[in-house]
């Protein structure tokens, strides 16, 4: 099931990833960079450029002028990949400045449009180029003489040391950066700064704006940077800074400004990536601690703002130790939060504590119905849509696993939709197509989750699409994707599942939080895969990985392999220890899989009278909450079991109960073996019933008399087996391609057709030389 409440964490300092950072203290500066960047807005102003290069020109304005400074040689890389002429024209310019003398310098700022009069052109007041040419002018203007003459110096030193690094081979030394003392916009003191030695790798431009910076940032610099990284963590995750390198940056960073409030926060998302628990609870208290420190929220709001920071600080907490399922202090930071809240008046705050306890509740496996329909009516009450639609898609969650019906719980989704869609909150529609997608494949309805993942993958995303991110990486993507590689894999379509798990890795990389969503996807695709190639040597090492992402779906695995290797009281002592468990936690479909595995257990003994309760008590749970492909798996195990009983005309009535949803909405191996269940029933029975009914019985034991037998049902039956086998190819099951050329064999021998019964008894011949296994009984096994 897709989960229906993502991480709410409630950041008041944040506004679409956007930090503020208002208490870094660091001033702009004249840099050598920034005079490349004006020498490239200058040529962009004087020339004429053809339309396309214009435009990808204008897209890399805001990143030169707002990320880090960058060496000449990514500078004259990045502009050379949109226009290579506007690139040779500015190292043109930089080239008379460098080799010039500091006339030529000079000349270069006294030639710049003035924003002012610059009325046809991109350097008019209100533009971007303009404003960042009145800011450098103005910067320069404050220089003094000495100021002067060492920037001019820096940029020598930066332009000639790119040359040096591809002559000599060596790195050449970098460029100057003057301190905030030097060459702000209000110093007029004619002091020498430090100069701050630092190494940067010759990449492109979004690379370097990931690459770790080793001086101290102008606050547009690191604005730019945490808005950056931010964004990307929400949107696209695999795209931001590897955790290591980011708390590398914010290491920097906080060395240069401690009580920098935006990059505690940062951190603390960053720790959460690698389910780092001391770090990013202590991140998100130093968060809060220097954002009350910084007296911002208290000049705006008076004491409301720090207390406001108090409960969404207590707040902030609950939702982390959520996450790492620390559920009792997770339970005393929400109680501190609500209590808070409830001091202030704040209702908003108070919403959002009840929905973080409702989900807290579910969480611990408790009925949470009445919470969550109360957080409903008060989110609507206080005109809150976020928490009201959250709230209706956790009791559509609910719903589903209590067993109501489809078409109610899909109802109450088309109602949120409509929310959804009215209030653009596009991170919750995709919410509510991946759990449309997991019901529908919970109930059995293969085509109608195909249909819905594939709505979910091709919408257009109504966030605004910035810094290059194609699609959202959220859980609501991870998990229509997994649907989808279990789909195609039932079909037995392993290459279409390699491409779609191929593209999960690459998107949702092994440190991202999401990722152990596709990780136990792969490791249940292999296993099956391996299970129905006879394969159990490669199945049981799966084993110990899936345990470590789900315990339940791993015990339910041992058991499965400990029963293929006729380890049976092993197997049945697990699978009666995993039905107490999951009958406990309510994990119905879990249950009602190991009640199918253990009457398969008493079949191996022939204690078919034992399997019919178990078999009678799964098909009952699975139609109590309409798990129509469930109830079919049942409703198949049924008819064999009736069938070993000697009753056949109860076997072919379940049995024409449960084929057709089996053939519409089933897996492969369900199809292959309904169809082979069926050409084994075939015969026994009076001329007088219809030819499908005298299908039913022709191999009830492994030799029977065809004297009583229409030859036209027989050749029926050859032909369903036919059927049954395509289906089987495309899992390489050879155990049960064995099976059908033993049946096929003497199918062909009753009809008297000699070189066809040669030619399967040929195959059931290599395919029992090439298993090295002994064949059980084909009565014995559905």
């Amino acid at each position: 099931m897709a989960s229906v409440h993502e991480s709410l964490y409630f950041n008041p300092m944040m506004t679409n990833g956007v930090v503020h950072a208002n208490v870094f203290g660091i001033k702009d500066w004249v840099t050598p960079y920034k005079i490349s960047v004006l020498a490239l807005l200058y040529e962009m102003t004087a020339s004429k450029i053809p339309l396309p290069e214009r435009r990808r020109l204008n897209k890399l304005i805001l990143p030169l002028q707002q990320g880090p400074d960058l060496t000449l040689g990514q500078f004259l890389k990045t502009v050379e990949e949109c226009c290579p002429q506007t690139a040779y024209a500015v190292k043109r310019r930089l080239r008379e400045m460098a080799d010039g003398e500091l006339r030529d310098m000079e000349y270069f700022f006294s030639i710049l449009p003035t924003p002012f009069t610059a009325f046809d052109t991109e350097a008019y007041k209100t533009s971007v180029v303009g404003l960042f040419m009145r800011h450098m002018l103005l910067a320069y203007n404050k220089l003094s003489f000495s100021q002067v003459y060492k920037l001019y110096k820096s940029l020598q030193q930066y332009y000639h040391s790119h040359y040096a690094k591809r002559t000599d081979g060596q790195v050449g030394l970098p460029a100057l950066i003057a301190d905030d003392s030097d060459m702000d916009l209000t110093s007029t003191e004619d002091t020498v700064g430090d100069r701050i030695d630092k190494e940067e790798l010759d990449t492109p431009l979004h690379e370097n704006d990931n690459a770790p910076s080793k001086g101290p940032l102008s606050q547009k610099q690191a604005e730019y940077f945490l808005a950056r990284q931010a964004y990307l963590l929400k949107n696209d995750e695999n795209k931001a800074l590897k955790p290591a390198a980011l708390q590398e940056e914010l290491n920097n960073m906080l060395k240069f400004n401690p009580d920098f409030a935006e990059a505690h926060y940062l951190n603390y998302l960053n720790s959460m990536r690698v389910q780092d628990i001391f770090l990013s609870a202590h991140s998100l208290l130093h968060y809060f601690d220097r954002l009350i420190l910084s007296g911002n929220e208290g000049k705006s709001n008076g004491d409301e703002g720090y207390g406001r920071s108090l409960r969404y600080a207590a707040l902030n907490l609950a939702s982390l130790h959520c996450r790492f399922g620390h559920y009792q202090q997770a339970d005393l930071a929400l109680q501190e939060a609500i209590r808070i809240a409830q001091e202030s008046n704040d209702h908003v705050c108070l919403q959002h504590c009840l929905s973080w306890l409702y989900t807290l509740e579910q969480m611990k496996g408790s009925d949470s119905a009445v919470l969550t329909e109360d957080s409903v009516k008060m989110a609507a009450h206080f005109c809150l849509p976020y928490l009201a639609s959250l709230g209706i898609q956790s009791l559509v969650q609910q719903g589903a696993t209590q067993g109501k019906t489809a078409h109610k719980l899909m109802d109450a989704l088309k109602d949120t939709d409509i929310l959804h869609w009215k209030h653009s909150l596009s991170e919750l529609i995709e919410i509510s197509l991946a759990q449309t997608t997991s019901i529908w494949r919970m109930y059995g309805k293969s085509t109608m989750a195909l249909q819905q993942a594939q709505l979910l993958l091709n919408m257009s995303s109504l966030e605004p699409v910035n810094f290059g991110v194609q699609q959202n990486n959220t859980e609501a993507f991870t998990v229509a994707l997994c649907h989808l590689a279990e789909l195609h894999a039932e079909q037995g379509l392993y290459s279409a599942v390699s491409e779609i798990l191929q593209h999960l890795k690459e998107q949702f990389p092994p440190h991202t939080q999401h990722a152990k969503l596709w990780m136990l996807c792969d490791l249940k695709i292999q296993f099956e895969r391996h299970m129905n190639e006879g394969k159990y040597y490669l199945a049981e090492p799966l084993i110990t990985a899936m345990s470590a992402l789900n315990k339940t779906e791993g015990l339910y695995r041992k058991a499965q392999v400990l029963k293929a290797l006729n380890r049976t009281t092993e197997a049945y002592s697990i699978l009666q220890r995993l039905q107490v468990h999951c009958e406990k936690a309510k994990c119905t479909e879990i249950v009602i899989r190991v009640m199918l595995s253990t009457a398969e257990l008493h079949w191996e003994s022939s204690g078919f009278f034992t399997a019919l309760p178990l078999l009678l008590q799964a098909l009952a749970l699975a139609r109590q909450h309409h798990l129509q492909c469930l109830a079919s798996e049942a409703m198949l195990h049924l008819a064999f079991t009736q069938l070993m009983l000697g009753v056949p005309k109860q076997a072919l009535s379940v049995l024409h109960e449960a084929i057709e949803p089996i053939l519409a909405h089933g897996s492969v191996m369900d199809k292959g073996r309904a169809l082979l269940l069926t050409a084994r029933q075939a015969g026994n029975f009076p001329h007088t019933l219809s030819p499908t009914q005298i299908l039913i019985s022709l191999f009830i034991h492994p030799v029977v008399s065809f004297l009583s037998v229409d030859l036209n049902v027989v050749v029926l039956a050859v032909d369903t087996l036919n059927e049954a086998a395509a289906y089987f190819c495309k899992l390489n099951c050879k155990e049960r391609l064995r099976d059908i050329h033993y049946l096929q064999a003497q199918l062909h021998h009753a009809l008297g057709q000699t070189s066809k019964r040669n030619k399967s008894a040929m195959l059931f011949r290599l395919l029992d030389q090439e298993l090295q296994s002994p064949a059980p009984p084909v009565y014995m096994r559905l």
